[in-house]
């Protein structure tokens, strides 16, 4: 049997790239640093994914095998040493120290055992480059050069979508999702040997659908979590329930479907078919999504090519309307969710002297004299007023 290494073993990587790769035949094993999590999947022989809504169904998982990545590098080494893929859900900053392990399995790696497929499943626009440069630099201290690297590994970007909320209390391993998924992973780093894994969508260029996925799913999800805390709600669901806020975060994904038709050339029939599903998914009242999770790391989700500022800054290059995502950034920088670093960062920017600088600096990047620019400034005066006030 073909084995597939993911590195995250939370409810993402049990829940979706996880299950997918089970479900494709590959012998899962899961590496993670969180000592309870892989001994309970080591000591447990399965966990059900437990769809959420209409035409839900639930899923096995069985047969996979844990390691601590923190540990027991010996063994993790061994494992990635003869596995065919290499999958991560991590998060984007974590994939730096994930790379060395990768370099050591790929210098351990018999010859002729074939290239190893290595795909970062992050919500981050290309997210398997910033991992190949670090497994690149990695391998050089394991005496590998680059042209060694391409003739052990594959490096393939993907966009990944699917809402995993934070589970119940008591759920154990099981992971509840809702049932819509979306993987898609760029097709010519393989070649000819596309591997088959079900739910996949294989694409010659997956740039589109990146800033497809990031610029409707994404910011709108942040969007109604921002709008929703704003008002006192709990659940993203109830958010979504409150026609005044669906209409903002309906007017938020009409300025992002504006600038992928116009960037991209999607089809705009296409496009707004793709944002009214994303607001029923974000209305899924069985999932117990929660607008401080779905908010959460507000700077991060406020920086330069993210979610907010990376369309809207586009939008205004453009000349097109950017008031709806404007609004969405002021409604951000009101959050002010317990126990999130970055919230209470994002109050420690507000409560600076001078607008420009906090703009230009830590909360956007954006540079003076970008057409955004006084906008945003604008919106940052009135949050500091009103943090004031």
């Amino acid at each position: 049997m073909s084995t597939a290494v993911h590195f995250g073993a939370g409810n993402i990587g049990r829940g979706f790239v996880g299950l997918l790769l089970h479900e494709a035949g590959y012998e899962v094993v899961f590496a993670d640093v969180a000592a309870p999590l892989i001994d309970a999947l080591a000591s447990t022989p399965s966990y059900t994914v437990h769809e959420a809504g209409e035409g839900g169904r639930d899923h096995v998982v069985e047969g996979y095998r844990a390691v601590n990545s923190a540990t027991d590098e010996a063994a993790l080494v061994a494992e990635l040493s003869r596995a065919e893929v290499v999958t991560t859900a991590v998060g984007p900053n974590i994939l730096r120290f994930v790379a060395p392990a990768i370099a050591k399995g790929l210098a351990a790696r018999p010859a002729g055992t074939g290239r190893q497929a290595v795909m970062a499943c992050e919500n981050a626009i290309n997210a398997t480059d910033i991992l190949e440069r670090e497994v690149r630099a990695a391998a050089r201290d394991q005496g590998l050069d680059d042209a060694a690297v391409d003739a052990r590994a594959l490096f393939a970007n993907t966009a990944v979508d699917r809402i995993v909320p934070n589970q119940e209390p008591g759920a154990g391993l099981d992971v509840r999702v809702e049932p819509y998924l979306e993987w898609a992973i760029e097709k010519g780093p393989f070649g000819d040997t596309v591997p088959e894994i079900p739910g996949v969508t294989w694409v010659e260029a997956l740039g589109p659908y990146i800033e497809r996925k990031l610029f409707t799913v994404n910011t709108g999800h942040a969007a109604a979590a921002y709008f929703g805390r704003a008002v006192g709600k709990r659940k993203l669901s109830d958010a979504l329930a409150d026609p005044q806020i669906r209409a903002k975060v309906e007017a938020v994904l009409q300025e992002t479907k504006a600038l992928l038709v116009a960037k991209h050339g999607f089809d705009p029939a296409e496009q707004e078919a793709y944002v009214q599903k994303i607001l029923t998914r974000f209305a899924n009242a069985e999932l117990p999504d929660t607008v401080d999770r779905v908010g959460r790391a507000p700077l991060r989700k406020l920086s330069r090519h993210e979610r907010f500022t990376g369309p809207a800054a586009e939008l205004a290059e453009r000349g097109l309307g950017t008031a709806a995502l404007l609004e969405a950034m002021a409604a951000a920088l009101r959050f002010d969710a317990p126990d999130d670093p970055e919230a209470a960062e994002l109050a420690q920017l507000l409560g600076g002297t001078d607008a420009d600088e906090t703009v230009a600096g830590r909360l956007t990047g954006l540079e003076p004299g970008h057409p955004l620019f006084e906008d945003v400034v604008g919106i940052v005066a009135d949050a500091r007023a009103s943090r004031r006030g």
